[in-house]
């Protein structure tokens, strides 16, 4: 059994993160490296899809509820216009195997699609 992911840990409390929003099975926090002004994870907490394609193929309800705990965020911590990014696979810059949308709003840096 591989390693829990970052994520997993931070959602279990071993490594510490503000989670600023939640829901039953999705939960959102602010990225460590942030390319815009507002620069926001929402992460399953289940680690069982890898990337975008595996979730919308294994739970279409679970990415519903990611875009839609996106959009919230997006409303609160944004004037509800942002970018939603899902980076997938290595070459396209996905570091953590753990599907996550990056929520950006704001003037965006160089890298903004990146990780």
């Amino acid at each position: 059994m591989s390693e829990p992911s970052i994520f997993t840990r931070i959602l279990d409390g071993e490594i510490p993160s503000e989670i600023i929003a939640e829901t039953e099975n999705v939960f959102a926090i602010r990225d460590i490296a942030p390319k815009a002004p507002v620069h926001l994870l929402v992460i399953p907490k289940t680690g069982e899809y890898r990337n975008v394609v595996e979730l919308a193929a294994g739970d279409p309800s679970l990415l519903a509820e990611v875009v839609g705990l996106a959009n919230t965020v997006a409303a609160e911590h944004a004037d509800g216009d942002f970018r939603l990014v899902f980076n997938t696979g290595a070459g396209a810059g996905q570091t953590v195997f753990h599907v996550h949308a990056h929520v950006l709003a704001g003037e965006l840096t160089e890298a903004s699609l990146g990780a």
